[in-house]
């Protein structure tokens, strides 16, 4: 699975020792996808791939994920572990932010200057009665 986004948190290094004895590390970072609704999402880097990548705050990266879900006493848990990852030519969300603004739909003049609410549609115009006498009525039927 591949994930693309901007780093917007570095949790500290988890480090221990296992029951067999061997050591072991992980790091967590926190990512934050780009488009109308952003989704954080935290994943980590496992063993010694936590030397090999580094990610930098504010920087965009297409990471490559594997995500699993557990069961644990009754509760479910889902990781995203990243195995290898490039950075990307992506804004940040700073210097996207004036761009974005502007593709929610509101109208030119400012919040709900025509449309009653900040993204709403206009009212549709009403439609023309077909049963209305007119000059232009060329229909011969009686109904």
């Amino acid at each position: 699975m591949e994930i693309e986004g901007t780093i917007v948190f570095d949790l500290p290094l988890q480090e221990g020792v296992s029951k067999a004895g061997k050591p072991w590390k992980k790091k967590e970072w926190v990512l934050e996808t780009p488009g109308m609704y952003p989704r954080k999402v935290k994943f980590h880097v496992f063993g010694d791939r936590v030397d090999q990548m580094r990610f930098e705050l504010g920087k965009s990266y297409v990471c490559q994920c594997d995500v699993e879900s557990r069961e644990f006493n009754g509760r479910w848990y889902t990781d995203v572990s990243v195995y290898s990852a490039r950075e990307s030519g992506m804004e940040t969300p700073q210097q996207a932010a004036p761009a974005q603004n502007q593709s929610f739909g509101a109208p030119a003049g400012g919040f709900g200057a025509q449309t009653g609410g900040f993204g709403a549609a206009p009212a549709p115009a009403a439609p023309a009665d077909p049963f209305a006498g007119g000059d232009n009525n060329t229909d011969d039927l009686p109904f």
